[in-house]
């Protein structure tokens, strides 16, 4: 195999620290299997003596294969592992852990939902909170920061230090740890027991990091206390890729290895092998406004390509009905639909995209899970008063809606399984105020029965009342209250196809199936046209790419207010660009839910 100057000194980089940055498409799962072949056969190595960490089991397996078939014998003794199995690993024979103490998910989830019920903690979304607090508890371990420094977003400090405590106690009590506990005890297991320390770093003389951007803090204390005394750490990753800030990633470890490591030969793999040259060069222009970063200049070997396609739409309905035409077009010339991907911001991004390949009976798979709109607690908030205007007056039903927004109807007066306005008024009959309350709520809902369903979602938030409910409860939630507006307007917006109750609800049954049968194929390997978020097509490549939505407010996303943040949505973009191989189509809206949007800067960035 040919290898160009900058893998070739990767490659035979001999003993010492080494920084590999590596752009996209540069060969650098090829760079880290050649250079653990070069140890072995050309340095004398002894294939146990080497350890290479990637982050995920997949991305550990394919080297291991690679390197397999590479070699061409069945067993290696080269240690290809995930951090978290790695650690386990060295914890297992230090503290006998089996398996069996790794908490699992599910059980997380339930530690933390019974603290919540011990703290008479009312949220809407239990789900989405639960899952917040658990990324930040996560967040907390690997900085290695006291929990009394950290200011929570999810919720206040007290409630969140309350449920911290409560979470661990509920772990430590049952003998169990959660992967994050693993980097905690390795990292001071290797701070107490020298002894046990000297015997891995005897063990792993040379230690390969791939995806090196997406390091936190610990795994780097702890990566950096192993390659001890010898530091012949070969690290191989992209700073201009590093999307993972939330789960803890720190690219500023990655800008800051050389001060850690002053006599470390630094390696550029500067030839992008998988894009044209357009696609690279407008990739590059764009990553050149992050100040926080390695400057670089990639080159594309592939030819000049087409020019990137950049389209502005009068709203997100025409945008998704254009490209669903487009695709079509490609598989009319020839194209797989597993050659095209669909990438967006966040993973409620292609409800509408979903509906049109639906609708035309397009293949597609999808990487993400896609929340179902449908199913959001404001939705069936909404649902559920149009489904009572229709006759469903079961407790059920009603029970969800009746105090939002806030009636102060008490769960007292209702008797039975099904809601008797005439019982319910007698059981105000001395509260003038009350019974005002009950007829306005009776006459919303005899409003609502022959109404289309656009009209009646508007008139659910403006009549009803219930967009102020939801402002009262962001305030209380600390959260924006866009965010929840976003989903009405999305129900808004689906309404806006159906003349009837009806026939909305019908779509929505084949809507959910949809999703249903997606989650199925994730774990089948379905086929059709990729549909993922920017994050997940990270190490992936497509003939043609599609861009959903770079609009302001979406990509960069309207949470990104300080200059890290931006940089890493800036990142993002750059991840979502050069992922295409031969089109990229860039796509925005003029318009969404009757208000005007602007283009994403990103794309004047690009210099297209």
């Amino acid at each position: 195999m040919a290898f160009n100057e900058a893998q070739k000194n990767a490659i035979r980089h001999g003993s010492g620290p080494a920084l590999v940055l590596a752009g996209p498409g540069s060969g650098k799962t090829t760079v880290i299997t050649n250079r653990v072949r070069f140890l072995t056969e050309k340095y004398g190595v002894d294939p146990g003596n080497i350890l290479v960490i990637t982050f995920t089991r997949a991305a550990a397996r394919e080297m291991k294969e690679r390197y397999s078939q590479m070699i061409q014998t069945g067993c290696s003794r080269v240690s290809f592992g995930t951090f978290h199995s790695v650690f386990f690993l060295i914890l297992k024979l230090a503290y006998r852990y089996q398996t069996s103490n790794i908490v699992r998910e599910e059980q997380r989830t339930r530690f933390v939902k019974e603290m919540m019920e011990t703290m008479a903690l009312d949220v809407e979304e239990e789900g989405e909170f639960v899952s917040s607090v658990l990324s930040e508890i996560s967040m907390v371990k690997g900085e290695l920061m006291s929990l009394e420094h950290y200011y929570p977003k999810s919720c206040s400090s007290e409630v969140f230090g309350a449920l911290y405590r409560g979470y661990e106690d509920k772990l430590r009590r049952q003998g169990l740890l959660d992967f994050d506990d693993m980097l905690v005890m390795c990292y001071e297991l290797f701070q107490e027991r020298k002894d046990i320390l000297k015997a891995w770093q005897d063990k792993y003389r040379y230690i390969l990091i791939d995806e090196f951007q997406d390091i936190n803090r610990i795994q780097y204390e702890i990566v950096k206390m192993l390659a001890k005394p010898l530091d012949n750490l070969f690290i191989v990753g992209d700073d201009d890729q590093s999307i993972y800030r939330f789960r803890g990633a720190k690219p500023e470890l990655m800008l800051g290895f050389e001060k850690d490591f002053p006599q470390a030969k630094k390696i550029l793999l500067d030839t992008n092998y998988r894009s044209s040259r357009q696609i690279v060069e407008a990739a590059g222009r764009l990553i050149s406004h992050n100040s926080t970063r390695f400057p670089k200049e990639i080159r594309a070997a592939r030819g000049e390509g087409r020019p990137i396609s950049v389209r502005e739409y009068k709203d997100p309905l025409e945008e998704n009905q254009a490209i669903v035409a487009e695709l079509r077009d490609y598989a009319a010339m020839g194209m797989a639909w597993e050659d095209i991907a669909v990438l967006y911001r966040t993973n409620s991004g292609p409800r509408l995209l979903i509906t049109k390949l639906m609708e035309y009976n397009i293949p597609f798979q999808m990487r993400d899970t896609a929340p179902n709109l449908y199913e959001h607690w404001i939705s069936r908030h909404v649902l559920a008063y149009i489904r009572a205007a229709e006759g469903d007056l079961s407790r059920g039903n009603l029970l969800p809606v009746l105090n939002r927004p806030k009636r102060y109807i008490s769960r007292d007066a209702l008797e039975g399984q099904r809601i008797d306005w005439e019982r319910l008024k007698s059981f105000y009959q001395d509260k003038n105020w009350m019974l005002d309350r009950i007829e306005q709520l009776e006459y919303d809902l005899k409003m609502l029965k022959g109404m289309a369903p656009a009209g009646a979602v508007n008139y659910i938030r403006k009549a009803v009342g219930y967009d102020d409910y939801i402002r009262e409860y962001a305030l209380e939630r600390r959260m924006p209250p866009e965010e929840l507006f976003e989903v009405l307007d999305s129900l808004q917006e689906s309404a806006m196809g159906f003349k009837t109750y009806e026939a909305w609800f019908t779509h929505m049954e084949e809507y959910k199936e949809q999703l249903q049968k997606q989650a199925k194929n994730r774990e089948e390997k379905g086929t059709g046209v990729s549909l993922m978020t920017m994050h997940s097509s990270k190490g992936l490549e497509f003939r043609v790419v599609y861009i959903l939505d770079a609009n302001e407010g979406i990509t960069p996303h309207h949470k990104a207010v300080l200059d890290p943040d931006m940089e890493e949505e800036r990142r993002m973009f750059y991840v979502a660009m050069t992922r295409a191989k031969e089109r990229l189509h860039i796509c925005h809206a003029k318009e969404r839910y009757h208000k005007k949007q602007e283009p994403s800067r990103f794309i004047e960035e690009t210099g297209i």
